[in-house]
């Protein structure tokens, strides 16, 4: 055996730098970290061959006094925290005192910095401890810091370098990041001297959208619902993209905890739960968003590079994550949609609202057809069966269920008082090849695919039947004993009330099992056992589950699928108009079971476009 010996504090710092400095961009991202926590403003990044040849960030924060320079390029020296009880409620972006050091042993630094005063220091360190030395230097307020010839003493390093195209994308998205989480700050971004971006600092909503335009794209923002909720000392605000903006692949989600940038899988869960009733499978959603909780209710001393956070208490974030997501996306109906798109009586076209090219004019304001069923408050759909009420409740069987809510029923006579707005969704004028309903609105044109719409009203009814009614449950005739692991079993006999209100009872057979007594009806062909593993799994990770309620609402997605209108059904425009007043009171009626648009706006704009009208 080798003698132990400490590590020569070089060696010891290019170790460190192995987990802080994986590339260009983690520097960028220490370096701007570092400035935010100076209380700059303004920050202006230089970048020359991806970061490799040259990296600088000059502030206008507090700078660093001369006689602690010295200790700024220390290993484990730092002005973020002092005591024990600092690291329990961390609120600066950095904290352990490494990043200067780490970055300085791989590299040829130079730090720069005023306090504000007639004269400014500068100190200097290549590879290796730093220079004692500190010379005088012209800076005004703030500080610069220059990172010159990256990996120069590492060479197996620098050569797992990519290409300074590939490099310098990365360190484009940490500023973009960066500017995503503090719109206070104006951030200047150049390139082998020329300038790429320039955020100016947004104090208010439409600056702020106006800086989230720029580097999601208009696209997002312009299909993006804005929240903004608050509970149990958490606020969740932000931009979360409407199911019809949803992405390939997960590459436009930002999520940050206390203005920190974070990638954390029980995040992820939440949010991908609460989409899972509007999105399609292989897609995924699109969000900036923004959690603030108490410092100490989070532990950003997880991860070296400070990407992973844990929280205190992850059920209740989770559930709070879940909820405000849920809830936010049920609440977007047609009418916000139209409201945005709707245009005034007399469009550019010359052409008034209700006119076609072709057609004799048509005023549906003033002249709704006598056949049409115009809502109150409390409609009376058509596809709406005399069903009891949610308060009562109710035990109806599948078959009973589909064929209840797929009938059709007569259209109820036009009120006295009926409005004389035009609906959000309008009113029909067509049905193309039995498949799509023809609709003119405030805005243009609505092409509704009839049999999606119907599938999402009849689902979302089915299941706010089942919340009324309770979950049907039946005993097995023989009990299914399942072997867990011990922790598993524990939380089996903690939840045995949370199993109940799905229609499981589970009891504790021994110290690693678990016996299965009793499951939902709807769930009487499926592999129980597997699915009470699953929850297991979803409870000891993430402290909560929904995936007993997923299974269900699948077998009631089928129900309502069945159960809904079929292409080539002939419908009279009072069965569509009813349709349509359905749409407009259904929660997540924008989108069918399986995640697809059950309508598309077309507005005079667009369609004076494709003819080319007023060119």
């Amino acid at each position: 055996m080798n003698k132990i010996r400490l590590l020569s504090p070089r060696l010891a710092n290019q170790i460190a730098a192995g987990e802080v400095v994986e590339r260009p961009a983690s520097v960028i991202k220490e370096l701007l970290e570092n400035s935010l926590d100076a209380g700059a403003k303004q920050l202006q990044v230089d970048i020359e061959q991806g970061g490799v040849k040259l990296m600088r960030v000059r502030d206008d924060g507090g700078g660093i006094d001369k006689e602690d320079l010295t200790l700024a390029l220390s290993r484990h020296a730092t002005s973020k925290i002092y005591h024990l009880d600092d690291l329990e409620a961390v609120s600066s972006l950095g904290f352990r005192g490494e990043a200067l050091a780490s970055i300085s042993s791989v590299s040829r630094l130079s730090l720069t910095s005023s306090t504000g005063g007639d004269c400014a220091w500068q100190a200097q360190a290549e590879g290796r401890e730093m220079n004692t030395e500190i010379a005088p230097a012209a800076h005004p307020r703030g500080t610069t810091v220059e990172v010159r010839d990256l990996f120069f003493n590492t060479p197996a390093r620098r050569k797992f370098l990519r290409t300074e195209r590939t490099e310098y994308g990365r360190i484009e998205e940490v500023v973009k990041r960066l500017a995503l989480s503090r719109f206070d700050v104006g951030i200047s971004l150049r390139h082998n001297g020329r300038q790429i971006h320039a955020y100016a600092a947004a104090d208010d909503q439409a600056r702020r959208e106006r800086r989230v335009a720029q580097i999601c794209g208009p696209e997002f923002i312009k299909n993006s619902l804005a929240i903004d909720m608050e509970r149990v000392g958490l606020r969740l605000w932000g931009w979360v993209a409407l199911p019809a903006f949803s992405r390939s692949q997960a590459d436009l989600q930002h999520f940050f905890v206390n203005g920190r940038a974070i990638r954390d899988k029980l995040v992820s869960h939440a949010v991908r739960q609460a989409f899972q009733d509007v999105l399609h499978h292989s897609r995924h959603p699109a969000f900036v968003l923004y959690l603030e909780l108490d410092p100490a209710s989070v532990d950003v001393n997880v991860h070296p590079t400070k990407h992973e956070v844990r929280f205190r208490d992850s059920r209740m974030v989770h559930d709070f994550l879940f909820k405000s997501l849920h809830h936010a996306l049920a609440e977007v109906r047609p009418a916000a949609a139209v409201a945005e798109a709707a245009v005034p009586i007399e469009s550019p076209s010359g052409l008034a609202v209700g006119e076609f090219a072709g057609q004799a004019s048509m005023d549906l304001r003033a002249q709704p057809p006598r056949e049409l069923s115009l809502s109150s408050p409390a409609p009376a759909s058509l596809f709406s069966p005399n069903l009891p009420r949610p308060s009562e409740r109710v035990s109806l069987s599948a078959a009973e269920q589909v064929a209840a809510y797929g009938r059709l029923q007569p259209a109820p006579e036009p009120s006295s008082n009926e409005p004389e707005e035009i609906p959000p969704l309008g009113f029909a004028i067509a049905q193309l090849k039995g498949i799509y309903i023809l609709a003119e609105n405030a805005a243009g044109l609505v092409v509704v695919d009839m049999h999606a719409a119907h599938e999402r009203i009849t689902y979302e009814r089915l299941k706010q039947t089942v919340d009324a009614s309770g979950v049907q449950a039946q005993p097995l005739l023989v009990p299914e004993a399942i072997a867990v692991s011990e922790g598993e079993a524990d939380i089996a006999e903690q939840q045995t009330e949370v199993f109940s209100q799905l229609g499981f009872e589970l009891q504790r057979s021994g110290p690693e099992a678990i016996t299965i007594r009793q499951i939902p009806v709807m769930l009487a062909n499926g592999n129980a056992e597997a699915l009470v593993r699953d929850v297991l799994s979803d409870l000891t990770t993430y402290g909560t589950s929904q995936r007993i309620k997923e299974h269900m609402n699948e077998i009631l997605a089928t129900m309502a699928c069945h159960g809904s209108v079929r292409a080539n059904r002939r419908l009279t425009l009072a069965e569509m108009n009813a349709l349509l007043r359905d749409m407009e009171a259904t929660e997540r009626s924008g989108q069918c079971n399986h995640g697809r648009p059950t309508w598309v706006q077309q507005t005079l704009v667009e369609l004076d476009k494709l003819f080319m009208r007023g060119q």
